[in-house]
C-alpha cells in the first residue's frame, strides 16, 4: 500500500492514508500587488492612470521546494508578479474581467501551476465612494 500509515485513536487498529496530491492544497500567494493602468468602460478611465490592485493565488506541489531549497523547484514569484504587471500597464481593456482572464492564462501556462486564483480591483471615481470594484476568478489547467 502508498501512503503514510496512521494509528487511530487508543486501539491497536491501523489503516494507511492514501497519498495526497500536494497541489490541491499547497498554495502561493501574491497579495496586494499595486499597479498603474488605463482600463474601464468610460473614455475617461483611459486619459488618467488609475491604481489596480492584484491579489494572485498560485495552487502547485510545494513538497520539493521544500525538500531542496531550490528556486527551479517552484514557481518563480517575480515571473507571476511580471505577467501581472505587463497586463495591468499594458494594451488599455475595458473590464475587469478581462485583466483578470489574461493574468490566470498567463499564469497557468507557466511549469508547476495546477490551477490560479486572480483577484483584480479598483477604486472607480465615478463610483464613489466605494473601497473597490473587483472581480476574482478561479482557472485550473485544462
Amino acid at each position: 500500500m502508498h501512503g503514510k500509515q496512521v494509528y487511530s485513536g487508543g486501539s491497536r487498529e491501523c489503516r494507511f492514508w492514501p497519498r495526497r496530491q500536494n497541489w490541491l492544497v499547497d498554495r502561493i500567494v501574491l497579495q496586494g500587488m499595486s499597479f498603474s493602468g488605463r482600463h474601464g468602460a468610460r473614455p475617461t478611465e483611459w486619459e488618467q492612470a488609475q491604481e489596480f490592485k492584484v491579489d494572485i493565488e498560485l495552487e502547485t506541489d510545494l513538497s520539493e521546494a521544500g525538500r531542496t531549497d531550490r528556486l527551479e523547484d517552484t514557481v518563480d514569484y517575480s515571473q507571476v508578479r511580471a505577467i501581472a504587471k505587463a497586463i495591468i500597464e499594458g494594451q488599455s481593456v475595458k473590464l475587469l474581467e478581462t485583466l483578470a482572464a489574461r493574468i490566470a492564462e498567463r499564469t497557468l501556462a507557466l511549469q508547476r501551476v495546477k490551477a490560479v486564483s486572480v483577484r483584480v480591483a479598483k477604486r472607480p471615481a465615478s463610483m464613489a465612494p466605494i473601497d473597490a470594484a473587483a472581480v476574482h476568478i478561479s482557472r485550473t489547467r485544462a
